[in-house]
């Protein structure tokens, strides 16, 4: 059995999964408000419920918000910023008494995907998260890659590339950088634009609502995001040429971006035809804790 932990800014999620990957039992909890130590425990008895749940012990993998430091060992990048500086996976193993395997959540999404989801079938997966951040995940053939600083496919903090003149010098970024690729394609990214050139403030999944129902505004806000993603993702298809793009967090919800940012990023791709789908999510919101679980191969 393997036990996958989504450790979220607001909620944990821990999913059990039987071999085949079926889902044998998920429980849910709020993550406790800047709290570490309360936050490993919380960690520490949603492993234990699905344990006397099942009967059965697991393998354990966490799926979070930023990255270990291949230097330190410790926790860096986190937007859950109570998690930045310790030693989580050592807080964890000493709990659990077991090894645990951690990985960025975007990275998770995208295992998840590739191991039984859209990206099946697919050797090089990119996985894109468009949500209250901007992130990126990238499978090899059903591997995680981290790379050497612990950053692969940390796409969203990327400048927007081949920016329009009033475009520059972009948004502040949190990462203390202008015009991330974050602060374009987030959801507080499109709140944003949207509110800049109506002065209206609406949440994303609002204003995409009233383009659908012919709102001008709305209707030019989502296609300013759409060309921006594409150009996003252009540069993505540009390097590590995946055989398939898919996009997770609140915003992969908007259908259309499924059809129309491709009809758009074949102009930035060196290439004579693009072939890169751009495909939903087949687990949803569950991603990020199916591929937590799925850290630990048959073979390990």
């Amino acid at each position: 059995m393997r036990i996958g932990i989504d450790l979220g800014g607001t909620k944990i999620e821990a999913i059990a999964l039987a071999g085949d990957g079926a889902e044998l039992g998920r429980h849910r909890v709020a993550t406790p408000v800047n709290d570490y130590g309360a936050t490993v425990r919380a960690v520490w008895r949603l492993v234990c419920a699905l344990e006397s749940e099942t009967g059965e012990r697991g393998s354990v993998g966490v799926a979070m918000p930023g990255a270990v430091s291949p230097a330190t060992g410790l926790v860096k990048n986190a937007n859950s910023t109570c998690l930045i500086g310790h030693r989580l996976d050592a807080d964890l193993e000493s709990l659990l008494g077991r090894k645990v395997r951690l990985a960025n959540d975007a990275n998770c999404f995208a295992l998840s995907e590739a191991v039984d989801g859209a990206g099946a079938n697919a050797d090089i997966v990119f996985g894109v998260i468009v949500g209250t951040g901007t992130g990126g995940g990238l499978v090899v053939n059903r591997r995680a890659v981290t790379g050497r600083n612990a950053i692969a496919g940390e796409w969203g903090h990327n400048p927007l590339p081949w920016p329009a003149a009033g475009e520059l010098p972009g948004p502040a970024c949190y990462c203390g950088a202008r015009g991330c690729i974050e602060t374009y394609l987030s959801g507080p990214g499109l709140s944003r634009d949207f509110e800049s050139a109506t002065g209206r403030a609406l949440p994303a999944e609002e204003i995409a609502a009233l383009a659908a129902g012919a709102d001008a505004d709305a209707e030019a806000c989502l296609r300013r995001y759409e060309d921006r993603m594409a150009r996003g993702l252009a540069h993505v298809i540009n390097i590590i040429d995946p055989d398939v793009i898919i996009l997770g967090g609140g915003l992969s919800n908007i259908r259309r971006l499924y059809d129309n940012v491709p009809g758009l990023w074949h102009r930035h791709v060196f290439s004579d035809r693009v072939d890169t789908p751009l495909l939903p999510p087949a687990h949803g919101d569950a991603g990020g804790a199916r591929g937590a679980a799925w850290l630990w191969p048959a073979e390990d």
